[in-house]
């Protein structure tokens, strides 16, 4: 199979394209036919030896957790797909070696679902990481119709899922990004606030009691959330582990086939959409790693395997 792999840690310029056995399909598994795969950045922090110290790796490793295609295979005791299944996956493994940037990945059902029909390829590509990590945030918090719910970086990957999930739920929502982004999280259905200097200030123009919930995904911003989190509210962040100091959580998002069919009931009832900025092929992941790294991008850079 054709692939985008790397021998070992480095930047963008340790990527290559090459031909890789097919990979193997264990019991309770199902080998995918790549069509689509979002990039995140936790992708060019794996390939940077940056998790080298909390993920087993074996070289040459594929990168790559996010992937949207058709069921080519299903291996032993494998009831819950059949083959020419259109899926969505977060496929994140125990060892980091078979991603999702290739034209086959295999990957245990407990994290595979079918794919919305709502959903092109390139929004289904963009879903699975960041959709499961709003979800599973939104989760965590309890949030409810009575919540009024601060997300940090709103638009971005992770935040504009969130905000459009936490608006599925009935709850008011506030989400901070710069200007530029304000008229697309009104879109959202939320009511923008700029970061910066301020910024409590302005949370506290809208939310004058404060907000019940707070979910960060952008890391830096303990002090705001505290600022304006009300008596009893909760709080969470995926990128700032101090949280748990002031009785806030902090986790990873995990696999979850059970989540990703719930976003795929979200979209089917128009209540989700993947905002996707470009598509790339294949061959150009070293630019859309770049790209990434710039912090920059608004919504999800997907790469296209194959049509």
């Amino acid at each position: 199979m054709r692939a985008m792999a790397y021998d070992a840690y480095g930047s963008d310029d340790v990527l290559t394209l090459c031909e890789l056995p097919d990979p193997k399909v264990g019991p309770g598994e199902v080998r995918i036919r790549v069509r689509r795969a979002g990039v995140n950045p936790v992708d060019w922090k794996v390939m940077s030896g940056g998790l080298d110290g909390l993920m087993d790796v074996v070289f040459p490793v594929v990168p790559g957790w996010d992937v949207a295609g058709t069921v080519e295979t299903v291996g032993i005791d494998t009831p819950e797909f059949e083959v020419g299944d259109e899926v969505v996956a977060y496929a994140r493994k125990d060892v980091v070696h078979g991603g999702t940037f290739a034209e086959l990945v295999t990957m245990s059902v407990r994290g595979v679902a079918r794919k919305s029909s709502a959903l092109s390829w390139d929004e289904a590509g963009g879903l699975p990481l960041t959709g499961l990590t709003g979800l599973q945030t939104l989760d965590r918090l309890r949030v409810s119709a009575s919540d009024t719910v601060l997300v940090h970086g709103g638009a971005g990957g992770v935040g504009a899922l969130a905000v459009q999930i936490a608006r599925a739920r009935g709850a008011r929502v506030i989400a901070t990004a710069s200007p530029t982004n304000h008229e697309f999280l009104s879109d959202l259905g939320a009511t923008p606030i700029a970061y910066g200097d301020g910024v409590v200030e302005r949370i506290r123009e809208v939310a004058p009691d404060g907000v019940d919930v707070v979910a960060d995904f952008v890391g830096g911003v303990r002090d705001v959330t505290m600022a304006v989190l009300a008596a009893g509210g909760r709080h969470a962040s995926i990128a700032d582990a101090s949280v748990l100091e002031t009785g806030g959580s902090w986790f990873w998002v995990r696999p979850s086939a059970e989540g990703l069919a719930e976003l795929g009931r979200l979209a089917d009832a128009g209540q989700l959409r993947v905002p996707v900025a470009d598509v790339l092929p294949l061959e150009e992941l070293p630019a859309a790693f770049a790209l990434s790294r710039e912090g920059h991008v608004r919504g999800k850079l997907v790469i296209s395997v194959s049509d």
